[in-house]
């Protein structure tokens, strides 16, 4: 918690605050989702002025709740949407399962013309509190928070000057092949019978592979020739700087927005991708302010560009997305008109971005990063309650 990176203002859910997460019911977990839902639903369809009725497509994705009836059925029953909708719904796909339901919509929009659709992207927390004492897997109690988005896409031209985002590229990439990275994400019980994720020493290794090979697609299809060439030469002449990708990744794009997962993937993928702090200061303060939202929390970093007036027509944004199994998922967007909506960051965004990045844990155990004790081994150590 010390050195999470995550301030005081994030959400957990009323299930942990309540006490009852060693014993959540169904009823508890769909409540939580319900919040999540119809609230980011509602808002959606007032500020869109497009009513449930014409919606034509609906994607949802929650990785840890999958009840029968459907998430996606209960969305359609609580707006009475037609009955000719086409229905996804997308459970264990992690913290990238975002950008694969947005990867589903795009398909679908190549052979259903002029439609709307939905993607709603939100996690289910409650019901998967980490209730033991495994340190692997308390890591994600420390990280996980609630939150989730609600986007409305288009195909149809007469929107064309309403819309904000238009999508370039998407690549997507699964390294579920490797053992490593599918074990360094995994949702597994411990010794003593209680399920959570386990979180591994490797999980930045995979994140970095499975990016590099995400990026060997993608790169190519939005750096200019000339980037490209100077590149091959420049390595060719002097060989690859050591922990950067030795590309100007701002010849193809203006802005990066990271998956917020935790400050140890921020900085990685800063680091190896030659970023400044402004750069990935988007990152940064949406897991400080909200923590990992899992696949809502890049809709987060973008509302933070947004709210501080960074987008202007013609930028371009790389979204790269991490999640369990091992994936990668990356696109680019670009950004049609001039964009200043506060939206979900109005009530904060004046504070940020914080100098001072301290949460109460830093002054309360911050000792424990001093360099004198590092010669006691926590598991050695005995506490009393």
């Amino acid at each position: 918690m010390v050195n999470s990176g995550i301030g005081e203002d994030s959400y957990i859910p009323k299930i942990v605050m309540d006490g009852k997460e060693e014993n959540p019911t169904l009823s508890d977990s769909l409540e939580e989702i319900d919040d999540l839902f119809f609230q980011t639903l509602d808002n959606l369809f007032s500020k869109s002025k497009v009513s449930p009725q014409e919606i034509d497509i609906l994607v949802v994705n929650v990785s840890l709740l999958s009840p029968v009836p459907s998430l996606t059925a209960r969305i359609i029953n609580r707006y009475k949407m037609r009955p000719d909708l086409k229905v996804y719904n997308l459970s264990g796909m992690g913290c990238s399962a975002s950008l694969i339901a947005i990867d589903i919509v795009k398909d679908m929009f190549k052979v259903y013309k002029r439609k709307f659709a939905i993607v709603v992207s939100t996690e289910s927390l409650g019901a998967n509190w980490y209730c033991g004492n495994d340190n692997s897997m308390m890591l994600s109690n420390c990280l996980f928070r609630s939150g989730g988005c609600s986007m409305l896409f288009t195909n149809n031209p007469d929107f064309k000057n309403r819309a904000i985002l238009k999508l370039s590229h998407m690549v997507r990439t699964h390294f579920g092949s490797n053992d490593e990275a599918y074990e360094c994400c995994i949702q597994v019980e411990d010794s003593k019978g209680y399920l959570g994720f386990r979180l591994t020493k490797i999980l930045p290794r995979a994140a970095a592979q499975a990016l590099t090979m995400n990026f060997e697609v993608l790169l190519p299809k939005i750096l200019p020739i000339w980037e490209l060439v100077r590149y091959f030469l420049v390595y060719m002449w002097r060989g690859k700087e050591k922990g950067t990708m030795g590309l100007n990744l701002k010849s193809g794009v203006e802005h990066f927005c990271i998956h917020p997962g935790g400050r140890a993937v921020i900085d990685g993928v800063g680091k190896s991708l030659a970023l400044t702090d402004y750069d990935i200061e988007p990152a940064r303060m949406t897991l400080h302010r909200f923590g990992n939202t899992s696949a809502g929390g890049l809709w987060y970093v973008l509302g933070y560009m947004e709210a501080k007036q960074r987008l202007k027509k013609g930028d371009r944004i790389l979204m790269i997305s991490l999640g369990a199994g091992f994936k990668c998922n990356n696109c680019v967007w670009e950004v049609l008109r001039d964009l200043k909506d506060p939206n979900v960051w109005e009530d904060c965004i004046e504070k940020y971005p914080l100098k001072i990045m301290d949460n109460p844990y830093d002054e309360k155990y911050g000792w424990i990063n001093e360099e004198y004790l590092s010669f006691i081994r926590l598991e050695d150590c005995v506490f009393a309650r």
